[in-house]
Order: structure tokens, then C-alpha cells, then sequence
């Protein structure tokens, strides 16, 4: 090998080195994700010194041994020696890794004694968060405005969105600092994988079966993550919003969100039934089923269908002049409120409430040029249920 060869070999160690080291993983923000990135950093540099030893034991044969000095090659069949050394050295450098690693991983699974629950469901393209320990549910989806940019293509200024462009959602999931927060993980149709490398969770969701795991985040801040299961054609805009706050501010967050329903409870004995919504029996006006109906939209169902309703050939259908929005209207009501088995569409008799899918309804009928005419009200969605 000559010098230059020599160089280039040593040069493309270092660079591959510097490149490790300048784009590394997270310390992260949890007991967990330190003990991951210290196995991490541990596992490097066993490597590394490794590497560097192999190197330097053949650079130095080269140069020893070279031809130019009048080596002459040994004759030997084996070394026992040499054999039983290259066999227990690694052998004892993977039990030292094993045991530090073996620990972390018993670790990351023992969800015991856990202060807050929450169930994530994946969905085609959202996560739902369900707090077992409140009663607080909501939907997690892209943020409308981030959505929109990306449908419009080349062109837009994205500069507005900073580095959290199609990282935003609209509503994040919140929970306490210096709390044991326990996630089951599950999906309502297709493989998802739910990931947030600062809390060092990353878990699959998978449908029928239900996957745990834990996080105790140490500090207060917003940590990002995303699915990392391709899930389908928009899998790419169904990022993940942790937002650590302090025990003071995540109680007052949990009294805010949590139903009437669960607050009620315990009044029940002078309280009575919770009472059906005023919202659900009263008489919507077309206006108003229209302004909630666009922003529902925006938010349940442009990722697939398009921002403009002309969906997506091939993939998603249109709304705009849909026979399904503009013919009858139960089998309209029906397809959103139950799906459509077999395909992407799924059922939002789950996700969305009466009045919300009353007027999602009424806005794919009476928009993107559809001028059926008709209101479609909450309380005969309610009385669907």
C-alpha cells in the first residue's frame, strides 16, 4: 500500500469519526434516554479504540513487513494462541456491553407504579391521546396552516414556519415533569410507530394488540417525534408534540380539558344524568354549519381529500362534485360516520362529536362548488348514535 493509500484510509477513519460525533443522538431529557445515550457513547468507543488498534496493527505490518526491506512472508498454518485470543476477546468485550445494556432494557420495560396513563392510538394520519387516569381524549393532527403549505407545492415561502415546518400539531400532547407517565400503545388501522428521541419512547402500535412503555421527563420544554412506521402515503405528516410542564400548570391544564362528565361524577347523587349539549338539539343555521364545518374539515380531512376538495387521482377521491357528497344523504352520513372497510377511509363516529360531524357533513355538500342546499344538524347525528 503506498502512502497516499495510507493517508486516504486514515483521512476516511477521522471523517467517518467526526461524522458520528457531529450528528449524534440526543442526551434526551429522561433517566432512560442518558442510560441509552451513555450505552451509546460507551458502544462508540469500544469501536473506536477497536478500529484504531486493527488499523494500527496493519499499517504497522505494512510498514514492518514491506517488500522493500526484504520481508519475506511467514509459512504457518495456525496459532492455537491466536485463536483462542481472538475468540475470548470479543467474547468478553460483548458480555461487557451485554450487562450495562441488559439492565437498560429491563429498565425501559418495568412500568410499574406509574402516576399518569395515556393511551396513544394511531390513526391514518393522527394519534389519538386518551388520559385513562381523567377522562381527557383528543385527537393529535398536523397543524391546519402547515398542512395547507404543504399541499400548495413549490413556491411558498416556508421561512414563516422556522425549523418546525410540518412538525407543528394542533393540539399537543401535555403531561408533568417529575411524574412517571406510563403510554399504551395501540392502533385503529394500520401499523404505526410512535417516537420522540428526547424521552427516548419509541414504541410500534399495532392493531388488536397493546404495546407499554414509560417516560419520567427531568425538564420542562416541547419535544418533538414523529411515526416512524410507513403507514401510508401521508406518513410523512404525522408528527409528535410532548409539551413538559410543571405539575402546578399540568393540573390546571387536566381541570380545563377534563368533561363535564368526569367532573360531574362526583356529584351525581344531587346532579343527576349529564344532560345532552344545547349545542346538539338546537337548530344550526347554515352559516354557522359552514364556519365549523371548514375548520373541521381542514383539520380531519384535507390530509387526504386536498385543502381545495379535489383529492388526489388515484389515491383519494374528490369531494368537489363527489357523487357521494352531493347524492344521498344517509349513505353520505354513513360512509363518514362508519368508513368504508377495505380502504383508507376510516370511521369518525369515534373522532369526531355530533355537532362537529353535522357540520363537516353540511360543508362537503354545500362547498368546492357542491350546491346540494342542504343542513345536515347535530341532533340527527345524535340520534344516530
Amino acid at each position: 500500500m503506498s502512502l497516499i493509500s495510507r493517508v486516504s484510509v486514515a483521512a476516511m477513519l477521522l471523517v467517518s469519526m467526526a461524522a458520528c460525533t457531529g450528528n449524534n443522538m440526543p442526551v434526551g431529557v429522561t433517566p432512560i434516554s442518558k442510560e441509552v445515550y451513555g450505552l451509546h457513547m460507551m458502544i462508540f468507543w469500544i469501536c473506536c479504540v477497536i478500529g484504531a488498534a486493527v488499523f494500527a496493527v496493519m499499517f504497522y505490518s505494512m510498514f514492518k513487513h514491506r517488500k522493500s526491506k526484504g520481508a519475506v512472508a511467514a509459512d504457518f498454518h495456525e496459532s492455537t494462541l491466536v485463536e483462542i485470543i481472538w475468540t475470548a476477546a470479543p467474547l468478553v468485550i460483548l458480555v461487557a456491553m451485554a450487562i450495562p445494556a441488559a439492565k437498560t432494557l429491563i429498565a425501559m420495560e418495568d412500568t410499574s407504579d406509574a402516576d399518569v396513563t395515556i393511551k396513544v392510538t394511531g390513526y391514518q394520519w393522527k394519534w389519538q391521546y386518551e388520559y385513562l387516569d381523567s377522562g381527557i381524549s383528543f385527537f393529535s393532527t398536523l397543524d391546519a396552516e402547515h398542512n395547507a403549505a404543504r399541499q400548495v407545492g413549490a413556491g411558498i415561502d416556508l421561512t414563516k414556519f422556522g425549523d418546525n415546518y410540518l412538525k407543528e400539531v394542533d393540539n399537543p400532547l401535555v403531561v408533568p415533569i417529575g411524574k412517571k407517565i406510563r403510554f399504551l400503545h395501540t392502533s385503529a388501522d394500520v401499523i404505526h410507530s410512535w417516537w420522540v428521541p428526547d424521552l427516548a419512547v419509541k414504541k410500534d402500535a399495532i392493531p388488536g394488540f397493546i404495546n407499554e412503555n414509560w417516560a419520567f421527563i427531568e425538564t420542562e420544554g416541547t419535544y418533538r417525534g414523529k411515526c416512524t412506521e410507513l403507514c401510508g402515503r401521508d406518513h410523512g405528516f404525522m408528527p409528535v408534540v410532548v409539551e413538559a410542564v410543571s405539575e402546578e400548570k399540568y393540573n390546571e391544564w387536566v381541570a380545563e380539558n377534563t368533561p363535564a362528565a368526569i367532573v360531574a361524577e362526583s356529584d351525581a347523587a344531587t346532579a343527576g344524568t349529564v344532560e345532552a349539549s344545547a349545542d346538539d338539539d338546537r337548530e344550526w343555521s347554515m352559516d354557522e354549519l359552514m364556519a365549523k364545518g371548514e375548520t373541521v374539515y381542514n383539520q380531519a380531512c384535507a390530509a387526504c381529500h386536498q385543502a381545495n376538495g379535489q383529492g388526489l387521482p388515484g389515491a383519494f377521491p374528490a369531494i368537489a362534485g363527489s357523487a357521494i357528497a352531493t347524492g344521498d344523504v344517509d349513505a353520505h352520513i354513513n360512509i363518514v360516520y362508519a368508513g368504508k372497510p377495505g380502504s383508507a377511509m376510516a370511521a369518525f363516529a369515534g373522532q369526531l362529536d355530533n355537532a362537529e360531524m353535522a357540520s363537516v357533513l353540511t360543508y362537503q355538500r354545500n362547498a368546492f362548488g357542491n350546491t346540494v342546499g342542504d343542513t345536515i344538524q347535530p341532533s340527527a347525528i345524535k340520534a344516530l348514535r
